[in-house]
């Protein structure tokens, strides 16, 4: 099974430092849905691993998180884009929770629900800890310049080996890229 995990704010749509907070805030950074489309016609099963400590702050509720997420699933498929499914966090970082990233909690769930090792696999995001959960997990980590992501590259500390892209569309078009050369190297 091909598998990718994706944060959500400042990978698939625009970050607020106030949170996103209502479907109305929720905006998808140009291209991302469309990266998300091309990633699904390529045989990729698409998880979102996102933390949402807006909901221990009590910034939002569950039926918000929800009507926010049923926007990312309407307007995904508007674009031929599907998301497998989506894992977060709802604790605050004084929780001391497994779940929030860079704990890797959501990634040993993911691998657990879909039975596979997440060695290899691809994870996007725009901030340390989001590459770090998947470090650990054994995930190969890329870097979003979008949302959070210039300010983590100027910070440093990146795991070893990660790739940097300004946007999900441009690491996308490197992935594929990338699985087109290895799958024609194999057959030759």
């Amino acid at each position: 099974m091909k598998l990718i995990i994706l944060d959500r704010d400042g990978v698939i749509n625009h970050d607020s430092p106030d949170f996103i907070k209502s479907p109305a805030e929720w905006i998808p950074v140009p291209g991302s849905l469309e990266a998300i489309a091309r990633l699904n016609q390529a045989g990729y099963k698409v998880v979102v691993a996102s933390n949402q400590s807006g909901i221990a702050r009590e910034l939002f509720d569950m039926a918000t998180l929800n009507a926010i997420h049923q926007k990312l699933h309407n307007l995904a498929q508007q674009v031929g884009a599907s998301i497998d499914a989506i894992f977060f966090c709802p604790h605050a970082g004084a929780d001391n929770c497994d779940c929030r990233k860079p704990k890797p909690g959501m990634f040993t769930e993911i691998s657990q629900r879909y039975k596979i090792s997440l060695k290899g696999v691809p994870t996007v995001g725009d901030s340390l800890r989001d590459l770090q959960a998947g470090f650990v997990s054994g995930c190969i980590p890329y870097l979003v310049l979008t949302g959070k992501g210039e300010k983590t590259q100027a910070t440093g500390g990146l795991p070893p080996g990660t790739m940097v892209f300004p946007d999900l569309a441009a690491m996308v078009n490197h992935l594929l890229k990338s699985n087109e050369a290895a799958a024609s190297a194999s057959a030759s």
